[in-house]
């Protein structure tokens, strides 16, 4: 079983070498693209899901890191709001965010990140056939299931019927521009592996 889960390959972010110092910057940087990224949002006034980049990032980290470095980095991001700094999406932070309506989309965004970084470690970030993919599946799987129940128990609604359901809160809005965002995920990784020449 140890044979099969070990890597295999290395990551975008080994190409910088593997020190302590560099991990730690890494998953420190990652933390910081992700709380970036999450600032760039579009509130939606029958929900309260915003539109953000919560999703690209997550991804883009998990994905160039691998699976240590992006879980950490990832939980870093949510232990930092959590804590008081202006991580979340809209610059927002704390326990009532964290455990708020979209606290399940937070959380799944740390499994997509983690899961997209053992495929990563497995050469599954180098071509865009397999990348995109990849991503999309983290999103429906990871990001909206968590999201969608943990909503649906926050604001005391079904997940499924009619327009005040989960689903319709949280999930149909999303997917025309989740999907635009996950092919751009997608297409990141590839290319710059592409752009420093290794596809081994």
């Amino acid at each position: 079983m140890t044979a099969v889960l070990a890597p295999t390959r290395p990551v975008l972010a080994d190409r910088l070498g593997r020190t302590r110092t560099i991990d730690a910057t890494l998953v420190i940087g990652g933390a910081l693209f992700v709380a970036l990224c999450s600032q760039v949002q579009v509130p939606l006034g029958f929900t309260p899901v915003p539109i953000n980049g919560l999703t690209f990032a997550s991804m883009v980290v998990g994905g160039a890191l691998g699976l240590r470095r992006g879980t950490t980095a990832m939980g870093l991001f949510w232990l930092a709001g959590l804590a008081g700094l202006p991580f979340y999406a809209g610059g927002e932070h704390g326990w009532s965010v964290a455990s708020g309506a979209t606290g399940g989309y937070l959380i799944g965004a740390i499994a997509a990140a983690m899961l997209m970084g053992a495929i990563a470690e497995r050469g599954g970030d180098r071509r865009i056939r397999s990348s995109v993919p990849a991503m999309i599946l983290a999103n429906a799987v990871l990001i909206y299931v968590p999201g969608t129940l943990w909503l649906a128990h926050v604001v005391s609604a079904p997940v499924f019927g009619g327009s005040q359901s989960a689903f319709a809160l949280g999930v149909a809005p999303f997917i025309v521009g989740d999907a635009l965002k996950l092919v751009l995920a997608g297409l990141v990784l590839p290319v710059a592996w592409r752009f420093l020449g290794q596809r081994g």
